[in-house]
C-alpha cells in the first residue's frame, strides 16, 4: 500500500476503504509518512470530502491510535458532554452535578481555555486544593463513590488527531466536515462513555460562525457516534453573545452555583437545563419529559448543588466555596464600563469580549501563560438592553491596573448601540437526536 496512491484515489473523489484509511492513521502516527503527503491528502479531503463510513473509520482509527479508557464496569451509565467552545460557557459545572446526582456517572477529561474560550480545568482550579491530575485508580474510585470526576487531559489520547490537527492549523484545512469531526469525535470515544451529548456553537463567539454550518456538522457527529456505537445527541446553540453575564474562571463558578441554587441567568439555565435533560434521558434510559422534570427538580430540592459540593470535596478541593461562594477572591481592580451613548444593545461580539477578558488576566494567549482566576468581565446589559449614556453596562475585574484601558477598548468596540431593539433570536436553534 502507497500513500502516493491513496492520496492519488482521493483526489479524484474516490472512496478510500477501511484498510487505507487505517494506514494512514496508523503510518503516520508513527511518523513513517511525512507531513507534506498527509497535506496533500488533508486538502484532497478538504475539496471532496469524506462519506460517513469514511469519517467513522477514520474516526476510530484515531480514537485507538493511542490510550483509551475502559468505562465498561458503570454499563450504560456513563455520559460525556462536549462543547465545541464559547464565551462564557461554564455549563459544564452546572449538568455534571445535576445528572450525577440523578444516577448518571461522568468520568470526564476536560481542557484548559486557549485563547478567546475558557476551560473548565482552569475554572475549576479557582476551588483551593482542587485535584486536577489524580491517578487513573483514584479517578475511578471517586466515579464509584460520587458519580463524577472532572480532570485535566493527560495521557496518550488520540496522539494521531494531535499530529493532524497541527497541521491542519498551518495548511488551511481546519474548515472541513469530515476532518472537524473526526477530531472532536476520536477524543470523545477515547473517553469511553456510552452516551455523548454534544453543544455546538455557531456566531461570532463560536467556531461555526452559521447555524447551517453548525447543523451540518452537528449531523455528521451524531451519525458517526451512532455508527461507532453510541448513544448520541447534539443541542446547536447561540453563541453570538455570550453566554450568562460572568466570564472569567472563578466569576463563572459563582454564576454556575447561581443555576445550581435555582437562581441563575435565564439564558444559562435555558442551555444548562436543556443539556442536563439529553443526558439524564440518555444514560438513565428516561422519557424525555421525564428527564426534565427530574433536572428541575435536582435544581429545586438542592440535590443538585449537594452533588456539586460533594464532588468538589472529593477531589480535593474546598466545598465550603460551593456554600458560600462570597469566599471566592476578590480581583484588585473592579473598573466600571459606562456606555458612551444612549439606545438599546443592538449587537455583542462574543469573541472579541472574550479577548478583553484574557487581556485582564483570566485566560491565557499561550499553554504556558498563568491566568489570574479573579480576573474577567460581568457584563450588566446585554443584547436587546436599553441604556442611557453614562450607564453601567460592565464590570471589569483584573489584578492588573495596566491592563484596564486596553480591555475597555476591545469591550466598547464589540458592544454595538443603536436607536432600535434587535430582533431576538432562539438561544437553541435545533436538536439533532
Amino acid at each position: 500500500m502507497r500513500i502516493y496512491d491513496i492520496i492519488t484515489k482521493k483526489k479524484r473523489g474516490e472512496e478510500l476503504s477501511d484498510a487505507e484509511i487505517e494506514y494512514v492513521i496508523s503510518e503516520y502516527t508513527k511518523g513513517t509518512i511525512p507531513d507534506y503527503q498527509i497535506s496533500a491528502l488533508m486538502m484532497a479531503i478538504y475539496f471532496k470530502s469524506m462519506t460517513d463510513r469514511e469519517t467513522a473509520t477514520m474516526t476510530l482509527a484515531m480514537a485507538h491510535s493511542g490510550d483509551t479508557v475502559d468505562l465498561s464496569e458503570f454499563g450504560t451509565l456513563t455520559v460525556d458532554k462536549h462543547s465545541t467552545g464559547g464565551v462564557g460557557d461554564k455549563t459544564t459545572l452546572v449538568i455534571a452535578p445535576i445528572a450525577a446526582s440523578l444516577g448518571a456517572k461522568l468520568a470526564k477529561m476536560s481542557g484548559r481555555g486557549l485563547g478567546h474560550t475558557g476551560g473548565t480545568v482552569d475554572k475549576l482550579e479557582s476551588f483551593p486544593g482542587y485535584d486536577t491530575s489524580l491517578s487513573p485508580e483514584d479517578f475511578f474510585d471517586q466515579v464509584r463513590r460520587v458519580g463524577i470526576s472532572v480532570i485535566g487531559q493527560s495521557g496518550n489520547f488520540a496522539p494521531a488527531d494531535k499530529k493532524l490537527y497541527a497541521l491542519r492549523d498551518v495548511t488551511a484545512t481546519v474548515d472541513s466536515i469530515p476532518l472537524i469531526t473526526a477530531s472532536i469525535m476520536s477524543k470523545k470515544l477515547a473517553a469511553g462513555s456510552s452516551a455523548i451529548v454534544l453543544d455546538v456553537k455557531y456566531g461570532s463567539g463560536g467556531f461555526m460562525k452559521t447555524p447551517e454550518d453548525a447543523e451540518a456538522l452537528a449531523n455528521g457527529m451524531v451519525e458517526i457516534g451512532k455508527r461507532c456505537g453510541r448513544r448520541m445527541c447534539a443541542l446547536i446553540t447561540n453563541m453570538d453573545i455570550p453566554l450568562g453575564y460572568a466570564i472569567g474562571n472563578s466569576l463563572e463558578v459563582r454564576e454556575a452555583l447561581d443555576v445550581l441554587s435555582g437562581k441563575g441567568p435565564a439564558d444559562l439555565t435555558e442551555v444548562c437545563v436543556a443539556l442536563a435533560t439529553e443526558m439524564v434521558s440518555l444514560s438513565l434510559g428516561m422519557e424525555h419529559d421525564a428527564a426534565r422534570t427530574a433536572v428541575l427538580d435536582a435544581i429545586s430540592s438542592g440535590k443538585a448543588l449537594a452533588k456539586f459540593a460533594e464532588w468538589i470535596e472529593a477531589q480535593g478541593g474546598d466545598p465550603s466555596y460551593a456554600t458560600d461562594p462570597s469566599r471566592f477572591p476578590r480581583a484588585k481592580q473592579v473598573y466600571e464600563v459606562k456606555a458612551t451613548r444612549g439606545g438599546y444593545i443592538s449587537a455583542m461580539n462574543a469573541e472579541e469580549i472574550g479577548n478583553a477578558s484574557v487581556v485582564l488576566g483570566a485566560g491565557r494567549l499561550t499553554k504556558d501563560d498563568v491566568i489570574d482566576h479573579s480576573a474577567g468581565i460581568v457584563l450588566k446589559k446585554k443584547l436587546g438592553d436599553r441604556v442611557t449614556e453614562g450607564e453601567i453596562i460592565a464590570e471589569l475585574h483584573t489584578s492588573t491596573e495596566s491592563k484596564i484601558s486596553s480591555a475597555e477598548r476591545i469591550l466598547l468596540d464589540a458592544i454595538c448601540i443603536s436607536e432600535t431593539a434587535p430582533h431576538a433570536l432562539p438561544l437553541i436553534y435545533k436538536t439533532v437526536r
